[in-house]
């Protein structure tokens, strides 16, 4: 920590997810003074489109931002820059005065699968790539686009083939994070970590991480249409006149390049140490470690990627569908006509006195969380959630304790596979995300993975604390070695060794669930 530092600098954080625009206050030590957040619609398509309005997302995060400093917490001379987190895997396709051409297509858009998936065959084919093609990419970029068709390289061969007006009249393709601090700054440009997804970087180096021309020429797209590189922890620039106007902030705040969503959750955990695990539960879920080494694999879909942390690796394995199927549930199923109960969080706190009076194994019944398809650690976008041995007997209370359940079974595959690919245990493991709220999901987490798990403090601004991190860091106020003394923690949660046999044989039978039904699943839903 900066010992020159005498009086506290604040940074306006935010937090972008799918479903919130989140605008935190925090000072350079990662505490959070106060929070705004603002709703962003999601799209979904017929045909797989997953797609927001960036337009949406900018007015979110301006209501947002002047709620909070309308709070007059600190003064606005104080506010030294703003850092983003967003979320990750998206494209949003703008021209050269900064206007958005359409909509944004997301994460969870697998439109691009079919054009993707012609780029990925070769000759000789394994798991649908070819031979040339894992060789070629592997060396360089440590892996391969997913053949579902939802990473950022696949938008663009959608935009290219079937939007060919849009993708003539784009003058860069950005990532939400990056769209944003255009929007901030008038700035165009990507970070090493959030240009990963489109596949067409040499990170051999980690310490020189640059377009791959070969890539890029590979994937057909222009060159030129890529924004410029640059580390996370760079200043971009400052906000622009009508930013500083609209926002009623001092026109040389600075604007910190940032991270997407997963690289700031890692750091705002405090696991900033080599092969300090930390797992997030959200909307989706992960689970994730820096790594010293670079490291692909390609059974899968796990890599070493840079991280936040210049200079850095982290490999990370993820759930498309966590605290989604409790969303689900509630808002599709068990409240459907009760407006008072949908899009209500309050009823999570209801769920967890619920769960608490169903034993362990939620008397026989078990849940598959892939309510959208499944990236890692199996990449198969047909494959659908379950309820499974369902009998007469069951109540409401078994399938809601069997969801909680559920997801945490899927991290324990992720975890598992997370654990083989750095050959050594992760333990304790920080736990953070709207889940890790709930008390009672933070102790099944830790009786189905028989690992200790810390909770941090305000587990919900862990994206927003890794932003305030990058800030701080950025600024020179401290370093990314300070954070684990930084980070809190509100409970620790020690496994249950009466639950041991239980969940290790629920977990066996877990997995054959997807593999006696995945080929079922592939019929239904090609």
């Amino acid at each position: 920590m900066n010992e020159e530092t005498s009086e506290k600098t604040y940074i306006l954080a935010i937090d972008h997810g799918t479903s919130a625009m989140k605008v935190a206050l925090a000072d350079h030590c990662g505490e959070i003074l106060a929070f705004e957040y603002e709703d962003t619609p999601l799209y979904l398509l017929p045909d797989g489109g997953a797609e927001q309005d960036p337009d949406e997302w900018w007015n979110a995060l301006l209501k947002a931002t002047n709620r909070l400093l309308g709070k007059g917490l600190v003064s606005i001379d104080d506010i030294a820059a703003i850092c983003v987190s967003s979320q990750w895997s998206g494209t949003v396709a703008v021209d050269a005065d900064g206007n958005h051409l359409m909509n944004a297509v997301i994460w969870m858009d697998s439109r691009g699968e079919p054009y993707i998936k012609k780029i990925n065959e070769g000759i000789i084919n394994i798991s649908g790539y070819g031979i040339m093609n894992i060789l070629r990419w592997i060396r360089s970029s440590g892996g391969l686009p997913v053949k579902s068709g939802k990473d950022p390289i696949a938008h663009i061969l959608f935009i290219q083939n079937e939007r060919p007006e849009v993708y003539e009249g784009t003058f860069k393709f950005l990532e939400p994070k990056d769209y944003l601090n255009l929007r901030l700054t008038g700035e165009f440009a990507a970070s090493f970590d959030s240009i990963m997804l489109h596949w067409v970087t040499d990170i051999r180096d980690i310490n020189n991480v640059h377009y791959n021309n070969g890539l890029i020429k590979k994937m057909g797209i222009d060159r030129d249409k890529l924004p410029v590189l640059k580390k996370s922890t760079d200043v971009l620039g400052v906000v622009t006149k009508e930013v500083a106007q609209s926002l009623g902030i001092r026109e040389d705040t600075k604007v910190i390049v940032g991270s997407p969503d997963l690289h700031s959750a890692i750091i705002g955990s405090g696991a900033v140490r080599d092969f300090e695990g930390h797992i997030y539960i959200g909307t989706s879920s992960w689970a994730m470690c820096h790594v010293p080494f670079k490291k692909t694999d390609i059974t899968h879909n796990m890599a070493s990627l840079p991280s936040a942390i210049p200079g850095r690796y982290f490999v990370a394995n993820e759930q498309e569908t966590a605290g989604a199927c409790l969303k689900f549930i509630r808002d599709n199923v068990l409240y459907v006509d009760d407006e008072s109960k949908i899009e209500n969080p309050e009823v999570y706190q209801e769920f967890d006195k619920i769960v608490e009076t169903v034993p362990p194994g939620s008397n026989g019944l078990i849940f598959t969380p892939w309510l959208y398809g499944e990236r890692t650690p199996i990449e198969d976008h047909t494959v659908r959630g379950g309820l499974h041995n369902i009998s007469l007997p069951v109540k409401r209370d078994d399938i809601i304790r069997s969801i909680f359940e559920g997801v945490a079974f899927n991290s324990r595959w992720l975890f598992e596979l997370v654990e083989n690919f750095i050959k050594r245990k992760m333990d304790p493991v920080n736990i953070i995300g709207g889940g890790a709220q709930s008390d009672t999901w933070c102790q099944i987490y830790a009786d189905v993975l028989n690992r200790t798990i810390r909770q941090v403090k305000d587990p919900i601004m862990a994206n927003a604390r890794g932003a305030a991190f990058i800030a701080s860091v950025g600024l020179g106020l401290c370093s990314f070695e300070d954070i684990p003394d930084l980070v809190q923690y509100s409970k620790t949660f020690h496994p249950n060794p009466e639950n041991r046999t239980l969940y290790d044989n629920i977990f066996k039978e877990f997995l054959l669930l997807y593999k006696n039904n995945k080929a079922m699943h592939r019929r239904l839903n090609s």
